[in-house]
């Protein structure tokens, strides 16, 4: 009688998993790799983070940590942001990308939040996505790192994986946002959020994606996230 490889046996068990034991497998992995989650970008009020997040739309992380020093030299509240022109801040924030865009946003919600808020960044989501340029990924970003709330910010990153590993039907950001909430235990939101955007900065790039790292995928992932494993 032959016995069955217990490799055999951890893979068939793996592959027939629900989505409710894939997320918890997804939970104890990223802890034991990422107990601690610094949060990315660099900033020490709410303020500064709603900046920071809002020029990281289509722009890395480290290049917004390369241009914020300038930036928050200059103007680190919206009382002296409004002292700058549009085209000073644009001129700082030019290597992000998109600067007309978000330099007049900058300029404009620096305006609103003095105007409406009292010179102090709001605490709900209905008041941040009312900011020029503010999205609802931007708010969630702020109201969890900012503020504390639970929130599941959905960027590329969760996205891609959350689509890989079969938890989402990947059709869209909105979706993959519920279907996350649902997964996940809400007291874990604000943390897990940040743990799956770093393995997938390290272990499962958008582009070939190897097997031989992302141990995540390659255990839980469908059929096609697998075959896309070089």
């Amino acid at each position: 009688m032959h016995r069955v490889p217990t490799v055999s046996i951890i893979s068939l068990f793996l592959l027939t998993m629900t989505k409710k034991e894939k997320a918890q497998y997804v939970i104890d992995e990223l802890e034991k790799c990422y107990p601690e989650t610094p949060v990315p970008l660099d900033h020490w009020d709410a303020y500064t983070l709603l900046i920071a997040v809002l020029l990281s739309a289509q722009c890395t992380d480290e290049r917004v940590n390369k241009i914020t020093p300038a930036l928050f030299k200059r103007a680190s509240r919206p009382q002296d942001m409004i002292k700058l022109s549009v085209e000073e801040i644009r001129d700082i924030i030019k290597p992000c990308g998109l600067s007309p865009k978000k330099s007049q946003a900058i300029y404009d919600l620096s305006h609103l939040i003095i105007d409406k808020h009292n010179g102090e960044v709001p605490q709900t989501f209905e008041e941040l996505e009312e900011l020029p340029g503010v999205g609802h990924k931007t708010a969630s970003v702020v109201m969890s790192q900012a503020f504390g709330v639970p929130a599941f910010p959905v960027d590329t990153h969760i996205h891609r994986l959350l689509t890989r590993w079969g938890l989402t039907s990947g059709k869209n950001v909105t979706e993959t946002e519920r279907d996350a909430k649902k997964l996940f235990p809400k007291a874990l939101w604000n943390k897990l959020h940040l743990q799956i955007i770093f393995y997938g900065r390290s272990h499962s790039p958008a582009r070939s994606p190897k097997r031989d790292t992302d141990y995540i995928t390659v255990n839980i992932g469908t059929k096609k996230a697998l075959e896309e494993l070089k």
